[in-house]
C-alpha cells in the first residue's frame, strides 16, 4: 500500500510505517503547489496529511478516486469535508489527546503574556528603549482570582481551565455544546449561556473544534460586550475571530488584550497593524511544538495508517460512523 507523506514527520511515525512494509512516498519539494500536491495524492492508496495547506473537499475526492483512507497529523479535521469523505466510505484519522498539555499550556503562557505586555516589554530591551522607572507606563494586570471563561470545554479546554485554577485560584465558567459534569466536579466550573460567558470573562479562552458556521464568532459584536478589562486567547483555529474587529476592539479599548497562537489570515502579514499594539501577543500557531507533542501525533497518525492497512478500524477516528454501515 502507498502511502503519501507531504511533508517530513518525526522519525518514530515512518518508523512504525516501514517496519509494517508500506511504502512511503515523500515529495521532493515540500513547498507544493496545489497541482503538484494532488498529483501525488492521485498515487495514493492512503494520505498522511501534514498541515492545512489544501483543502479535502469534493473536487479532491473527485480527482483522487484510489485514496481510501486519510490520516491527519493534527487534531482538527475543518480543511477535510467528512460529508464528501462519509460518502465515500473514506475513514479520517486525527490525532487527540496528545497534543492537549502542549496547546494548553501555549494559551497559558499567551494569557501570561498579554497580562504583562511581555512582548511589548520584551521588543522594548531589544530597541535600548529601558527607560527611566515610570511607575504608570505600561501596566499589567495580575490574574488572581479572577474569572476564566472557556468557549468550548474539551480536553484542552480542560487542561487550560485546570492548570489557570490551579496558579491563580481563577473562577472556571464554561459554554460547550454539552456539560462537562468532570470539570464542574474537579473545579467547580460552571455552565453559562454563550451571552453570560462573554459578559462575565475576564479572560476568555477559545478551545472549540471549527466549523464553517463559527466563521468569525468573535466579532465586533462580541468584543463590545465584554469587560473593558478582558483578555481574548484564541489557540484554537483563526477563523474564531474577525480580526479587524479584534484590533479595532483593542484599539478602542472596547477590551483590554489578546493573545494569539492562530491568526485570521494564517499566516498573517508582517505589517498587520495588530502587531503594533502593545496590548497583544502573537505565536505562529505553536501550540503543539513540543518534541513530546510532536512524536505523540507521530506516533497516532501511523497507528490510524497501520490499522486501516490492515483492515481494522482507525483507533482515532474523527468520523467513526462511515464503520457503522
Amino acid at each position: 500500500m502507498k502511502v503519501f507523506i507531504n511533508k517530513r514527520i518525526p522519525e518514530i511515525g515512518t518508523k512504525m510505517l516501514e517496519e509494517t512494509g508500506l511504502q512511503i512516498i515523500f515529495p521532493e519539494n515540500e513547498n507544493l503547489s496545489y497541482e503538484e500536491w494532488l498529483d501525488y495524492c492521485k498515487n495514493a492508496d492512503a494520505i498522511l496529511n501534514v498541515g492545512g495547506d489544501f483543502k479535502y473537499d469534493k473536487t479532491f475526492f473527485e480527482a483522487c478516486p484510489n485514496v481510501k483512507a486519510i490520516a491527519l497529523y493534527s487534531v482538527g479535521f475543518d480543511h477535510v469535508d467528512i460529508k464528501e469523505a462519509n460518502q465515500r466510505n473514506i475513514p479520517v484519522g486525527n490525532t487527540p489527546d496528545v497534543l492537549s498539555r502542549a496547546t494548553s499550556d501555549v494559551a497559558f503562557l499567551l494569557m501570561q503574556s498579554v497580562a504583562r505586555r511581555a512582548s511589548y516589554n520584551f521588543q522594548k530591551v531589544k530597541d535600548g528603549n529601558w527607560n527611566a522607572f515610570d511607575p504608570l507606563h505600561a501596566l499589567g494586570q495580575e490574574l488572581y482570582g479572577k474569572t476564566l471563561g472557556i468557549f468550548g470545554l474539551g480536553r484542552i479546554g480542560f487542561e487550560m481551565a485546570e492548570k489557570s485554577r490551579k496558579a491563580f485560584d481563577m473562577n472556571i465558567i464554561y459554554h460547550n455544546r454539552s456539560r462537562n459534569e468532570q470539570a464542574e466536579k474537579e473545579f467547580g466550573a460552571t455552565y453559562v449561556s454563550f451571552d453570560e460567558l462573554i459578559k462575565s470573562s475576564d479572560v476568555l479562552s477559545v478551545h472549540a473544534n471549527f466549523t464553517p458556521e463559527q466563521a468569525n464568532l468573535f466579532n465586533i459584536s462580541v468584543f463590545e460586550k465584554m469587560k473593558s478589562n478582558a483578555i481574548f486567547i484564541n489557540t484554537a483555529r483563526g477563523g474564531f475571530h474577525q480580526q479587524k474587529d479584534l484590533y479595532n476592539a483593542l484599539v478602542e479599548e472596547k477590551i483590554w488584550g489578546a493573545g494569539l497562537d492562530v491568526t485570521n489570515p494564517e499566516p498573517m502579514s508582517a505589517d498587520d497593524p495588530i502587531l503594533e499594539l502593545s496590548n497583544i501577543c502573537v505565536l505562529p500557531h505553536i501550540g503543539s511544538a513540543t518534541i513530546e507533542a510532536r512524536n505523540g501525533m507521530a506516533r497516532l497518525a501511523a497507528e490510524n495508517i497501520i490499522a486501516f492497512s490492515k483492515g481494522g478500524r482507525m483507533p482515532h477516528c474523527a468520523n467513526p460512523e462511515v464503520y457503522s454501515h
